[in-house]
This record gives structure tokens, sequence and C-alpha cells, in this order.
């Protein structure tokens, strides 16, 4: 038997007893359907706090907006790995800190991506073409605040 076949045997055999290993994993802090049926528009923060927990995440851009999520990723052997499974609870308050609205998602929502043709300007697109390329010149101390450490 050549060394190709051995080197290709041992490869099938070897993909073969991994091929089994399914790694499933669960991530997040979705409440139960229980607990989700108690939240209701009107209710304050501290109330949706004291029935779901803390949230998953809070919108930086919108404090209002609290997001529950949770996701179930299968990964077989050493193939990459698929999100089989997504659930989303997105909670809006009002300006009172009231529910204003709930949103339940799955992985089927997440299809759409609206991209927005808006424009956030940023500090560098504000600067002039000096303080740009030349701000920055005499502002490097390569001993942290000037001091050498050695006596004059």
């Amino acid at each position: 038997m050549s060394i190709n076949k051995v080197f290709l045997l041992s490869m099938v055999a070897m993909i073969s007893a991994c091929s089994n290993d399914v790694f499933i994993t669960h991530t997040g802090n979705m409440p139960s359907e229980e607990k989700i049926s108690m939240v209701f528009n009107g209710q304050t923060k501290n109330d949706v706090l004291e029935v779901l927990g803390s949230p998953s995440n809070v919108v930086s851009l919108d404090k209002d907006t609290w997001i529950y999520m949770s996701s179930e990723i299968k990964q077989v052997a050493f193939l990459a790995p698929k999100e089989v499974n997504r659930e989303l609870l997105v909670i809006k308050f009002d300006a009172e800190d009231k529910v204003a609205s709930i949103q339940k998602l799955n992985k089927k929502h997440g299809d759409k991506v609206e991209v927005s043709e808006e424009q956030t300007p940023n500090q560098e697109q504000e600067q002039g073409f000096f303080r740009k390329y030349f701000g920055g010149v005499g502002q490097y101390l390569p001993f942290g605040n000037g001091d050498s450490g050695l006596e004059p």
C-alpha cells in the first residue's frame, strides 16, 4: 500500500471519528414566556427590571431600548459554527421611562438590514489641513512628562 493511500485512509478515519462530535452552545438571557407575558405597555423601567431582570444589551445610541436575546449555536467537530436559532425581545421606553412597545423577533427577522444614507460627522472631517497633519507636533514626550530622569 502506498504512503498516499495510508495518509488518505487515516484522514478519512479521523474525520469520521470526529464527525459525531456535535457541540450546541446556548447564549443570552431570554426570559420565559410566562415572564414576558407579565410585561405590558405603561410599566416603568424598574417594573420591567424586576420581572425580566437585566437586559442583554441597552442600545448605546438610544438608552430607552432594551434588548433581551438568546441564540443557539451548533458546531460539528472542527467545522465552522452555525447559528441555528436566535430570539430577541426588544422593549422600547418613552420619554417618561414607561414601556412604549414590546417586540419579539427571531432569526428570520435578521435578514432585513436597512442602510441609512445619512452620515455621522467625525472630528477629523472638521479639522483643517494644518491641524490634521501637524497638530501633534511637539506633543510626543518619550519619557512621559518631559523629565528624562537625569539630574542636570
